[in-house]
């Protein structure tokens, strides 16, 4: 079972037990409008949707992947459309590895890259034990001889500080199967938190699901629930294009579970700043 998959059981499994713990309302942010994104991972489930919905905000996105072949409109935002080729005259999509220097170069070349939103994944017997931290180097360094600094990177419930998140049955997993991918995450998340030049904000998401976006994004301090990847990448973008984004230099626990603590206006006249 993918680690993804894996999660969301076990939190649907101890959903009866979950008491999560709210942080304050964030004040309505300012917008930022037709942003250049960089996406690494690009073909991935939430990735997809970062590129998606960055597409039909009026974003550029700019998308590095292994397997450019396999991005398609996402499930959850694309609806009767999921499945189709993902297309548009402001996505430039190339094939490569993130760890990969002259790879990760290509897509800063000459783009002028507002944000960064680092969404990597795969299975460790396909991209090794040290994927995550590899890439995530690799990526930052190009950040900083660019001169981007804002970037949102995905990692997981129970990574760093947040392993009390988790549920038992995954912390369990943590410990024993899963020990090598959360070192890699863990590495990862290190990594990024000691970039002290670059805004920048780890989300972890509690179980995933390809469930259509709801809108409602629990940053929490109490065991997370399950959430759709779909509102996970509006997280995502939301962190790279809102200005005054109210978690850069934190790493929120994010979920869909209880009520609303972070729900922004995507309308197209939020945008624009009106």
């Amino acid at each position: 079972m993918k680690f993804a998959a894996l999660l969301t059981t076990i939190l649907a499994a101890t959903a009866t037990s979950f008491t999560p713990t709210f942080l304050p309302n964030p004040t309505p942010p300012s917008t930022s409008l037709n942003a250049n994104i960089a996406i690494f991972g690009a073909s991935g489930l939430t990735a997809s949707e970062c590129v998606y919905q960055a597409l039909n905000n009026g974003d550029k996105v700019f998308g590095l992947t292994r397997n450019p072949s396999n991005l398609v409109i996402p499930k959850g935002s694309g609806g009767d459309k999921e499945g189709g080729v993902l297309s548009s005259k402001d996505l430039t999509l190339i094939g490569g590895s993130a760890s990969n220097k002259e790879d990760v170069v290509k897509i800063f070349e000459g783009n002028s890259i507002d944000g960064v939103v680092i969404a990597l994944g795969g299975k460790t017997k396909d991209v090794g034990e040290t994927m995550l931290t590899d890439s995530t180097r690799t990526i930052l360094s190009a950040m900083k001889s660019n001169n981007v600094k804002r970037v949102s990177v995905i990692t997981s419930i129970g990574a760093g500080d947040s392993k009390d998140q988790a549920p038992f049955m995954f912390k369990m997993l943590m410990a024993t199967v899963m020990k090598n991918i959360f070192v890699d995450k863990n590495n990862q998340e290190n990594l990024i938190r000691s970039s002290s030049d670059l805004e920048w904000c780890i989300i972890r998401p509690g179980g995933l699901t390809v469930e259509p976006p709801n809108g409602i994004i629990n940053v929490i301090e109490g065991e997370a629930g399950s959430i759709s990847r779909a509102d996970v990448a509006q997280f995502c973008l939301d962190a790279v294009t809102v200005e005054d984004f109210p978690y850069i230099g934190k790493a929120p626990c994010i979920s869909s579970v209880g009520g609303t603590s972070w729900v922004k206006d995507r309308s197209s006249k939020a945008r624009e700043g009106m």
